[in-house]
This record gives structure tokens, C-alpha cells and sequence, in this order.
């Protein structure tokens, strides 16, 4: 397809599934807004087991950790010893990082996450300190988990299937083999200005693309 069809075809998605769409924006915002740091710490977790690994299995993942309540107090071993944590690549080494990000945000028992990210002053401050802090993120990772605490508006989640999707609607030439912080930034701003020039909010502009290639609308 031309990449003229190619927006066409993501444009016919988003007016088809609306509704949806907003409603899983809205729940993203409710993280947030509810103040609930132990949901805010769940997807920090989530966000480290998801590079190279399908999300929902990521998740399903989560979800063993908070059943088996081994959130607050697990070692790197015993997470190793959910079956969940075999559907993770790079499974050890994620359960350190998973277990020191926890540690840096769990005090005495108490969850200091949402107070200490409400200190920054925008959003672009809170993902460059943890793209920086938090191991096994980067920028595309820390994006992901603002953007699910309800950070919807201005940050793009670039993962192979936005850029392969930028990349047929012209808003970018090819996809970078290799992307630092500056070409993240770059591409970002160029899906700012086409968000805004096709009338598709660029919350919902990253589930739509992602709904295109995986069919369903996750997170």
C-alpha cells in the first residue's frame, strides 16, 4: 500500500474502535489518579520483563507475582521459581533488575514510587531518570510504563511495530537499526506533529498502531 492507504487503514481503525480505545486511555489515567503506588509498582515490574517477551505474557507474569504476594518481598530465586517467569526472555537477569527497582521504591513496607515521580517536573524529566536508574530500561521501556500510569498525552512507546508502522505512513524513512536517546527524541516529535495533523492523540495513536499488528488492544 501507498503510505497514503497506510493512513487511511490506521485512520479507519481508530474511528472504528473509539470507544475502546479512549476507555483503555481512561483506565491508564486512573493509575495515576487514584494515587495507587502499589499499581504504579506493578507496572514498573511489568515494564523490565518486556523487552524481547510478548506483553501478555509479561503481564501473566505480574499477575503469578501479586497472587503468590511475593511483590513486596521476593528474591531475585523465588521469582525465579514461578513457571511464569519461564515465558520471559533474559529471565534472570530481569528478576534482579525487578527486585532492586523494587527495593529502591519500597521503604519499611511502604511504596515511595508515585511521591517521589510527582516531584519531577514534566514527563520528559521522569523518563530520562529512569532510563538512566532503572536497569533493563530504556527509553522506549520507561515510556511504556509512564504511559500505563497514565502519562498518555506527549511520549511515544517506539517498539519495532510503531516504527515499522511510522515507516509505511511516511513519518519516517526507514526504521534506525540502532536508536540512542537523540534519534528516540527525533522520531518522537515527527509522530507528535503527524498525531496532530491526522486528529489522532498520540495515546491513541500507539494502541491503534499496536492494535493493527496484534489485533487486540493491550497494554
Amino acid at each position: 500500500m501507498t503510505a497514503k492507504k497506510e493512513i487511511q487503514a490506521v485512520k479507519k481503525i481508530y474511528e472504528g474502535k473509539k470507544r475502546d480505545f479512549d476507555r483503555r486511555l481512561a483506565d491508564f489515567r486512573n493509575v495515576w489518579k487514584s494515587g495507587d503506588s502499589e499499581k504504579i509498582l506493578h507496572e514498573l515490574i511489568f515494564c523490565i520483563f518486556t523487552p524481547q517477551s510478548k506483553a501478555v505474557n509479561c503481564w501473566a507474569c505480574v499477575e503469578a507475582i501479586i497472587e503468590k504476594k511475593l511483590m513486596m518481598k521476593a528474591s531475585p530465586g523465588e521469582l525465579l521459581k514461578l513457571k511464569e517467569m519461564n515465558m520471559v526472555r533474559f529471565k534472570n537477569k530481569k528478576a534482579v533488575f525487578a527486585v532492586e527497582a523494587r527495593n529502591r521504591f519500597v521503604k519499611n513496607g511502604r511504596i515511595t514510587i508515585r511521591e517521589f515521580l510527582a516531584g519531577f517536573d514534566d514527563v520528559y524529566e521522569m523518563r530520562e531518570w529512569l532510563a538512566k536508574n532503572i536497569k533493563g530500561y530504556g527509553y522506549k521501556e520507561a515510556s511504556h510504563f509512564l504511559r500505563n500510569i497514565g502519562f498518555v498525552d506527549d511520549i511515544a512507546i517506539l517498539d519495532r511495530h510503531i516504527l515499522k508502522n511510522l515507516r509505511l505512513m511516511g513519518v519516517i524513512k526507514q526504521v534506525p537499526v540502532s536508536i540512542t536517546p537523540a534519534v528516540y527524541i527525533d522520531i518522537e516529535k515527527k509522530m507528535q506533529k503527524f498525531s496532530a495533523k491526522q486528529g489522532i492523540p498520540m495515546g491513541v495513536l500507539d494502541l491503534v498502531l499496536w492494535y493493527r499488528e496484534a489485533g487486540k488492544i493491550f497494554k
